[in-house]
């Protein structure tokens, strides 16, 4: 059975808009994009590393894989893309993140649908909120509009991206 997927790609080495536009692409080999929020720039948060700020965007997948698969499949491309997992929280060229997989819940040892941490990131609602204003996180009841703003100001700078920006 179809489900919709919502994920948050980044990037922060390398030429961060070819990459999450390469992305998006090999993401169409595991289901259907059915939207694509654009572009924004954001500081490095929850990191002291010293690192370039990132690109970020959201995707909605329709795919019939299960979340477990899902996620080996992500990671699997973004292994091709060259992420190198050396140090938690670290530059990166693509980083894929499922945020939530319709309405399921789930809780493995490898993975946490709806991300844990989603609701607390300003990199990840922004983009989401332009594709899925609506959408209840199932567990807090609270839609993606709702989550942002009820963020502090001091969530994280983030910014649209203009191509003119260059990065």
């Amino acid at each position: 059975m179809k489900q919709k997927v919502y994920l948050s790609l980044g990037s922060n080495l390398g030429r961060r808009q070819d990459n999450l536009q390469l992305a998006i692409t090999r993401l169409g080999m595991l289901g259907r994009v059915a939207a694509v929020s654009e572009f924004y720039e954001t500081e490095p948060v929850e990191t002291e590393l010293d690192q370039p700020w990132f690109l970020n965007c959201a995707v909605a997948l329709e795919t019939e894989t299960p979340p477990a698969e899902l996620l080996s499949q992500v990671l699997a491309l973004e292994l091709s893309m060259g992420r190198r997992r050396t140090r938690p929280k670290g530059a990166r060229t693509i980083d894929i993140d499922i945020v939530f997989f319709g309405n399921a819940v789930v809780n493995t040892a490898g993975l946490t649908i709806p991300h844990p941490a989603m609701h607390h990131r300003r990199f990840v609602l922004e983009p989401l909120a332009e594709i899925a204003p609506g959408f209840e996180h199932p567990v807090l009841h609270r839609s993606v509009r709702e989550m942002l703003a009820a963020l502090p100001a001091n969530a994280g700078a983030v910014r649209k991206y203009r191509q003119a920006d260059l990065g």
